[in-house]
């Protein structure tokens, strides 16, 4: 197997490739279909293959593994860094080989069957569920064009304009009566739909061990439990509990020179879908330390915590100070296989 660096522009159809030595030039350039693609690596042996992580590249990814390759997933954003002019197949399959040389380029690895199926399960359960947002606001806005008014609240609206589409006597045109009752089914066969993915997620968070570990945390759920052990699925490769919150994107952005240190808002650099589930897990465990405290409940020493910074930052920053606060606990539950310890304020204050 020789040392060559095979780097790959990935397409539904035609493939880019450039073959680089130790040195880094160039050897050989090919553009092939796919047929073409799957037969060049069966009669070729390279050591190792760089590509973008995009659409299809964890397929790649486990299809180059399986037969010996050593495979370096690049982030998309660094390596557009070093297209140069137009950007062609040819500029991409160049910039990726310079991106593969940067040793400071830290690859993405490669997800397991399983983790890309649980995260499609995210996908489709995201996908309907907007859907059925979509649908509702449409049933809404076409009912209030005829004065027909429904309950804030996905619930009690539908069940409100449901009534209101079945009754003959309402306001609703009898010309536009059929379209919304299949508009209604609409929406609950979204629902339906929503619904059977969250059951099959809670039957795989009952079968993972870190699922239930990670569920015991504040503010994490069965989605987002079982969200972030489909995208992580090792824990152990973020150093400390800073690193997994910053590839989150929920540490701050630094624009430093010199002596003077800026620092500003959160980066929003990692996976928007785990970011947002962890920011309203955040907001639960506020308002639930809100709540406890407007019926004199004692509060433990993370929901305490939450109250004080709410106090003294304000709402939004205190989500974003807890969202913070859970990605590190996550961390440290994970990686060290331990579940997550509720202790009184004056007992973690004492240690």
């Amino acid at each position: 197997m020789s040392d060559f660096l095979v780097a790959i522009d990935l397409a539904k159809n035609v493939f880019e490739l450039a073959v680089a030595d130790e040195s880094g030039a160039i050897l050989e350039r090919r553009r092939l279909g796919r047929t073409q693609f799957m037969r060049f690596f069966e009669n070729r042996s390279f050591r190792r293959v760089a590509m973008e992580a995009c659409g299809s590249s964890h397929h790649w990814g486990r299809w180059f593994m399986a037969r010996g390759f050593e495979v370096s997933l690049l982030p998309p954003h660094y390596v557009r860094a070093y297209v140069r002019r137009n950007k062609t197949d040819r500029a991409d399959v160049t910039a990726i080989l310079e991106a593969a040389k940067a040793t400071d380029i830290i690859p993405v690895r490669v997800k397991s069957v399983e983790q890309q199926a649980l995260q499609s399960l995210h996908r489709l359960r995201s996908a309907w569920h907007s859907a059925r947002t979509a649908r509702i606001n449409t049933l809404r806005g076409l009912c209030r064009e005829f004065g027909v008014i429904a309950p804030l609240g996905a619930k009690r609206g539908i069940a409100e304009l449901g009534r209101q589409v079945a009754d003959p006597d309402s306001a609703v045109p009898d010309l536009l009566r059929r379209a919304l009752r299949q508009l209604l089914a609409e929406i609950r066969s979204l629902e339906e739909s929503v619904h059977a993915i969250e059951a099959e997620l809670a039957q795989i968070a009952a079968q993972s061990e870190a699922c239930m570990r990670l569920r015991t945390i504040p503010g994490v759920g069965l989605i987002a439990a079982t969200a972030i052990v489909g995208a992580v699925g090792d824990i152990g490769r973020f150093r400390n509990g800073r690193c997994f919150a910053s590839w989150l994107g929920l540490t701050p952005r630094e624009h430093s020179s010199g002596d003077i240190r800026r620092l500003g808002s959160i980066t929003k650099r990692g996976d928007k879908y785990l970011r947002t589930l962890l920011v309203h897990g955040s907001r639960a465990v506020i308002m639930s330390a809100n709540a406890a405290q407007r019926k004199g409940q004692p509060l433990g020493a993370f929901r305490q915590w939450a109250s004080e910074t709410r106090l003294r930052c304000g709402h939004n920053k205190a989500n974003i100070a807890v969202a913070n606060k859970v990605a590190r606990i996550i961390w440290a539950t994970w990686y060290r296989q331990r579940d997550f310890e509720f202790r009184a304020p004056a007992v973690a204050l004492a240690a």
